[in-house]
């Protein structure tokens, strides 16, 4: 089979797994698991095999004419290189692991067959986007993504706190698609042509128009789908939809899309100056905003939320200081062990009843009750916060390297100031980020007091899949960081020796700061021993105990993220900053004020101007003819003496005005 056909089963297979999910799910409820498993299964085994026959070669493209639109046409196109093959290696790896893991947690969920179908949807989208050529093709699999990311953020849809996440996620992430779909059009219209390599080939000779405008209009989009600031708030919120979706978006998917966008035309980034400055800026406010915020937060997946969206932020620091090799790489590694940290928290949530981190660390030890959950989100937590030798600290460490290579003032098309700003922003990060994942881990498995109700052990394809992500979160880094540069283009990606020590050392000091919180801490967690667990008997369903958890949490905390709890070493450590840290900084407040009411009002203006002015003249147009016909229909009452004495009655008045006008 040539190379073309077999990367075109990729995204096909997980296609065809869904569309058979949807028509088959109810109808044949005994084929739903095999259709969600080893359609991916068999895409990631394939995408494995187009990876090694790809391998460090020429890139391998492939197109056919869709259309001739009579201006710019659109082709099927497919393009492989290193890194899109990799990626497209990550998102197998990780649908695969997020389908075994769902067919025990969600197994007595009514609505499995369509969940499963949706992530198949979802995986054979994504798979589009880093496999296709051409810019309109990407975006069918980017507005697939959106879709589908709705319905299963809003899988737990009996629940308040879904059903307004998922439209949440909805909007922001439209409302950075609008001036997404203009900039690509203007890209295409300025290149003459939606085939991507046609697009760097024109950025390369400087023959784009408007590199600035079109650049800026892509960012939108980006920080709609990537999470970045200022369009970023919707992914917390996201975390109402079942763990395994969280992995989903998180690792492999949707929040990976924009990334990967931004590095697949980092040269038309670079062909603008106020481009890369303002994604530098983009990138600086994200990963400091989002890791103050991880340090404030109560529920753990909204920690790992905020996480992931810092993480994001060294991505995009390392394309604004053009790297597109360090910005990948982090990629590759963020993903295995994101995803190991959101399936971690899928069973530490089901091994404790409640997703409050200040309630786990009022009862009992979970180490004792979920030793694999420990020891794996452990190691997660470790890379996550950049310690060696783990996957995560290679891949950090690339970003920095590339911003302070930047900084000095040696990389082409980069200002020496956008190389400071990544750079600054990149180390503070890490000391919040070494001290949120110590306080994650600390609150959720050093617990102390009574024993909370057992929840049962964790089924054994759950923790299986743990173990298996645990894999390329240990190894991955130490191996990658040495064969990457052959996949990607030659360039080092390897740590230096001062990025080095100040990125560890930072992440020690933030460890240790938030080891000492803890302790500090530690009387009064044992002065109030029990927080609010959800009671569940020991085989109550995974998916079961975290709908109710989440919705538990709202009801206590209501749209506030966070505890105000003096036992969280958190709050210790943020101060006064803690109250603003744990509402996101107010960013909701800020568009609900500035957007969300003024719409609102435009609105009930509508409503006022069409229920009492518009439809009171056509009420007055049609009551006219009514009371007209109503006089009519009384007078016609049948009876001929009737009309005979209104006939005379009208030739005597007729005869009356003759005569006097005579």
């Amino acid at each position: 089979m040539t190379l073309t056909a077999l990367a075109a089963l990729v995204p096909l297979l997980p296609f065809l797994g869904a569309v058979a999910g949807l028509l088959l799910g109810r109808s044949a409820p005994g084929f739903v698991r095999p259709l969600a498993l080893l359609p991916t299964l068999a895409s990631f085994a394939v995408a494995v095999a187009v990876a090694a026959r790809q391998g460090t070669g020429a890139p391998h493209d492939a197109a056919h004419r869709l259309t001739a639109t009579g201006t710019v046409p659109i082709d099927l196109a497919l393009h492989l290189d290193g890194f899109a093959v990799l990626v497209a290696v990550l998102v197998g790896l990780v649908a695969t692991c997020v389908q075994l893991y769902s067919v025990s947690y969600l197994r007595d969920d009514p609505r499995y067959p369509s969940y499963a179908a949706l992530v198949s949807l979802f995986t054979s989208a994504m798979l589009l986007v880093v496999y296709t050529g051409d810019l309109m093709v990407l975006l069918v699999g980017w507005e697939v993504m959106g879709i589908c990311s709705y319905f299963l953020v809003g899988h737990y849809w009996e629940t308040e706190t879904a059903r307004a996440a998922s439209i949440k996620a909805f909007l922001v992430t439209k409302l950075g698609d609008v001036p997404f779909l203009i900039g690509v059009f203007a890209l295409a219209a300025d290149a003459g042509t939606f085939r991507i390599n046609g697009i760097l080939t024109a950025a390369v000779h400087h023959e784009l128009t408007h590199p600035t405008v079109v650049a800026l209009l892509l960012l939108a989009g980006v920080a709609g789908k990537s999470a970045q600031f200022p369009l970023h708030t919707w992914l917390p919120d996201a975390m109402a939809g079942p763990t395994p979706v969280s992995a989903l978006i998180h690792a492999a998917t949707m929040v990976a899309a924009g990334v990967y966008l931004v590095a697949r035309l980092l040269p038309v980034f670079t062909a603008s100056a106020a481009a890369l400055a303002v994604l530098a800026a983009m990138a600086a406010v994200t990963m400091v905003g989002s890791a103050l915020a991880a340090l404030a937060q109560d529920d753990i997946k909204r920690v790992l939320a905020y996480s992931t969206i810092g993480q994001l932020g060294y991505m995009a620091g390392a394309l604004a200081v053009g790297d597109r090799d360090a910005a990948v790489f982090h990629l590759l590694s963020h993903g295995a062990f994101k995803a190991l940290l959101f399936l971690a928290a899928g069973a530490v949530i089901h091994a404790a009843g409640t997703n409050s981190l200040t309630a786990m660390a009022r009862t009992g030890s979970l180490a004792k009750r979920a030793p694999d959950a420990m020891w794996t989100m452990g190691i997660a937590l470790a890379a996550l916060a950049a310690l060696p030798p783990l996957s995560g600290f290679f891949s950090k460490e690339s970003v920095l390297r590339a911003a302070e290579h930047a900084s000095s003032g040696d990389t082409p098309l980069v200002p020496s100031a956008v190389g400071w700003t990544v750079l600054v922003a990149g180390l503070a990060t890490a000391v919040l980020t070494g001290g949120y994942a110590t306080r994650l881990f600390l609150l959720a498995f050093r617990g102390s007091g009574p024993q909370a109700p057992d929840h049962g052990r964790q089924p054994a394809a759950m923790t299986g899949v743990l173990w298996v992500l645990a894999v390329p979160t240990i190894a991955f880094g130490g191996l990658a960081y040495r064969e990457l540069p052959d996949w990607f283009g030659g360039a080092p990606l390897g740590p230096t020796l001062v990025t080095g020590v100040l990125g560890t050392g930072l992440a020690l000091v933030g460890v240790a700061v938030a080891y000492v919180a803890w302790q500090a801490t530690a009387a009064v967690r044992r002065a109030h021993p029990m927080g609010a667990v959800v009671a569940e008997p020991a085989d109550a369903e995974p998916e079961r105990v975290e709908a109710e958890a989440i919705e538990a949490h709202a009801r206590v905390y209501g749209d506030i993220a966070a505890s105000d709890d003096p036992g969280d070493p958190g709050r210790l450590l943020l101060g006064p900053l803690h109250r603003h840290a744990a509402r996101g900084f107010h960013l909701d407040a800020v568009y609900a004020l500035l957007f969300v009411r003024p719409v609102l009002a435009a609105a009930n203006l509508v409503r006022f101007l069409d229920r009492d002015v518009v439809e009171t003249y056509v009420r007055g147009a049609g009551g006219l003819p009514r009371l007209l016909g109503a006089a009519v229909r009384r007078a016609q009452t049948g009876n001929v003496q009737t009309y005979l004495s209104a006939l005379l009655a009208g030739a005597v008045v007729l005869a009356v005005l003759v005569a006097v006008g005579t």
